[in-house]
């Protein structure tokens, strides 16, 4: 057979591609599948084994639409498009999904479809339940808190909260952070699957949870109710109301549900019971319902019903699983432990190696400048020798100088002594001057008294003589002399001696007394001198008595 002939063998085949919460995959279908081909190899593909609860849902002419099992994928109303786009999601909601949520992957597909329907607002959540359901979805990505590691501004790029609760409370990202942040932190040692089964067990007891709700109408003209259909029954609400039903149907007490075009109807199982007949919009709309109703009324007689082998080989590998994942968790937290007290002691060890060798650097140091102490030390020693000798020099050159100063200042105390002496001799002297001065003035005074009284008298005598002269010898001038021949006037002539001779005599003591009155100035001039001497002398003495002071 050749080659060509193989290739016309190969089966045609179409493309689609399946969007799951967080992935996207491709696959090639032949043309001849069927859905449940389709959802087989996507489950295979997902490790899916819980599949009764998922299907595959797409979108045309704007309604939701899940994917007919047991038609051929293209003999069904779906888009035409390449590849063909189907979403994988969950169908039909546990009602416990503690008890019947088996497998890790498919309790994982149901945490992040009800998280995307709380936080696009189709599931109506309370804001504190909001913030506790955001803290285990935190735990569930980032596991436990470490405030080293998780540092403010860590959940920034995180969708965790409805838009509504944050239009609600006017706070900021950061304070929305702190209030998550602080449930986080209580979360510790919590594994990922574990954080993600505590977040459907809060979901799980919502109004909304797990419902699909369809308009409807009480007759064909007005749309006014809505019909709601979950894991537990069929729900009658108001058009406002999506949380109180007025109305509820359990699957237990239904008899029978059927459609008629645009009306379908509800028996219950007591006969003598009302028959709720409503309207639709659409027949598809009907399909659709009775469709849910038929999966969610197996579901429900299935779970009070033994399990089957299937069903109880998954419990007891996912029991296994359980068990062997709690023992693997507490041997990670044994070892976490182990691992965070080693890096405890390692850093413990760090900081005290840290520590050693930062005062073996400290004592390096310390003895690095111990040497240049010790260095220094011998310099200065070396120094102090040199300034110790200096000194003993400067002390033994000042020892003369003190003797020297010793030897001058007694010189200089004799001196001062007798200068002192000479000072109160010069004062005895000028107080003997003094007194002298005084004496000779007092006597001065007195021979001027004498002189002016001897003048007087003389100028009297000259007066006589001359009116004694001019009576007896009118002829002779106006002239005192005579002939000393002349005898006629023995006392005439004795009284004229005795006049000359005091003119002379009067004479000779004026000249005395100005010739000691001259030596007197002269004395004094010269005692000055000598004063002016000896004060200089004392001057200089006493400069030399402080510069002594100041050298000793």
């Amino acid at each position: 057979m050749s080659i060509r002939g193989l290739k016309k063998k190969q089966p045609k085949t179409f493309k689609v591609k399946i969007i799951t919460v967080d992935a996207e995959m491709e696959f090639s279908c032949e043309m001849k599948w069927k859905g449940k081909d389709l959802f087989d190899l996507v489950c295979r593909a997902l490790g899916l084994r819980e599949t009764w609860f998922f299907g595959l849902q797409y979108t045309i002419k704007g309604m939701c639409t899940w994917l007919k099992m047991d038609k051929k994928v293209l003999d069904q109303e779906i888009p035409k498009e390449d590849p063909i786009s189907f979403h994988f999601l969950a169908k039909f909601y546990p009602e416990k999904v503690e008890e019947e949520l088996l497998q890790e992957i498919t309790q994982h597909l149901f945490f992040l479809q009800v998280k995307k329907q709380i936080l696009d607002e189709e599931i109506y959540c309370s804001p504190e339940a909001t913030v506790l359901l955001a803290s285990y979805a935190v735990q569930a990505k980032y596991g436990d808190y470490d405030p080293n590691f998780h540092e403010p501004g860590f959940l920034a790029h995180d969708e965790l909260l409805p838009k509504r609760v944050l239009r609600q409370y006017q706070l900021t990202a950061e304070m929305w952070e702190e209030k998550i942040t602080a449930w986080y932190a209580e979360h510790r040692g919590i594994a990922r699957d574990e954080a993600e089964m505590n977040y459907l067990k809060i979901a799980q007891d919502l109004e909304m949870y797990g419902v699909n709700y369809f308009p409807i109408a009480q007759n064909k003209n007005h749309t006014d109710l809505l019909l709601g259909v979950d894991a537990k029954g069929i729900h009658i609400y108001s058009i406002n109301n999506r949380f109180s039903p007025n109305k509820s149907f359990e699957w237990s007490a239904i008899r029978n549900i059927s459609y008629s075009e645009k009306e379908l109807t509800i028996k219950p199982l007591d006969k003598k019971a009302e028959v709720f007949k409503f309207f639709s919009s659409q027949l598809k709309v009907n399909k659709l319902i009775l469709q849910l109703c038929i999966g969610n009324h197996d579901l429900f007689m299935r779970r009070r019903k033994v399990d089957s082998i299937e069903i109880q080989q998954m419990k007891a590998q996912a029991r296994e699983e359980k068990a062997r994942k709690k023992m693997e968790n507490q041997r990670l937290a044994r070892e976490k432990q182990l691992r965070e007290e080693a890096e405890r002691v390692k850093e413990e060890l760090e900081r005290r190696l840290f520590q050693l060798e930062d005062e073996a650097r400290q004592a390096n140091e310390a003895l690095l400048r111990s040497q240049e102490a010790a260095e220094l030390l011998a310099e200065k020693a070396q120094i102090a020798e040199e300034e110790a000798k200096l000194l003993a020099q400067n002390a033994a050159e000042a020892e003369q100088e003190r003797q020297r100063l010793e030897i001058t200042a007694l010189k200089t105390k004799e001196e001062k002594r007798l200068m002192e002496q000479k000072m109160r001799e010069a004062e005895l002297i000028a107080v003997k001057l003094v007194k002298e001065s005084d004496r000779r003035a007092k006597e001065a005074e007195h021979l001027k008294q004498d002189l002016h009284e001897a003048r007087e008298a003389e100028r009297k005598a000259k007066q006589k003589l001359l009116d004694i002269t001019r009576l007896n010898y009118p002829h002779m001038v106006n002239y005192p002399h005579y002939s000393p021949a002349d005898t006629r006037d023995a006392n005439f002539d004795k009284g004229s001696i005795k006049l000359d001779l005091k003119d002379i005599d009067l004479k000779r003591l004026s000249f005395e007394i100005e010739r000691e009155r001259l030596d007197y100035l002269e004395k004094s001039r010269k005692f000055e001198d000598r004063l002016k001497e000896l004060k200089s002398e004392i001057h200089a003495l006493k400069l030399e008595e402080k510069q002594s002071g100041l050298y000793s």
